[in-house]
C-alpha cells in the first residue's frame, strides 16, 4: 500500500506555469508506475502523464511539449511541471500509483487556469 499527497495546485493565468508534487508514503523506486490524472467538471478522469519504475514516460497528446513528469526517488516524490498552461487544463489533478494489480490515488489538487 501507499498513501499519496498532492500539492502545488492553484490559480494561474493562461501561459503561466505550475509544478505539482506527489509525496508518497513509501519508497517509489519499486512502484510499477506513477502518474498524474485530471478530471474537469462534467468530464471523465483522464491520464495526463505517467512514469514507470524504469523511467519511461508517457504523455497525453494534449500536454505533450508543455508538461514534464519527473521523480526524485530520494524524496519519494513525483513531479509534474506544467508550462504554457491553457484554460482547458483546468481540472482537479490526481496522483496515481500502480502496484501490481492495484491503483492508489491521492485526494487531488485543484488547478485553475484563467483566460
Amino acid at each position: 500500500q501507499v498513501q499519496l499527497v498532492e500539492s502545488g495546485g492553484g490559480l494561474v493565468q493562461a501561459g503561466g506555469s505550475l509544478r505539482l508534487s506527489c509525496a508518497a508514503s513509501r519508497r517509489i523506486f519499486s512502484i510499477d508506475a506513477m502518474g498524474w490524472y485530471r478530471q474537469a467538471p462534467g468530464k471523465q478522469r483522464e491520464l495526463v502523464s505517467s512514469i514507470t519504475s524504469s523511467g519511461s514516460t508517457n504523455y497525453a497528446d494534449s500536454v505533450k511539449g508543455r508538461f514534464t513528469i519527473s521523480r526524485d526517488n530520494a524524496k519519494n516524490t513525483v513531479y509534474l511541471q506544467m508550462n504554457s498552461l491553457k484554460p482547458e487544463d483546468t481540472a482537479v489533478y490526481y496522483c496515481n500509483a500502480k502496484i501490481t494489480f492495484d491503483d492508489y490515488w491521492g485526494r487531488g489538487t485543484q488547478v485553475t487556469v484563467s483566460s
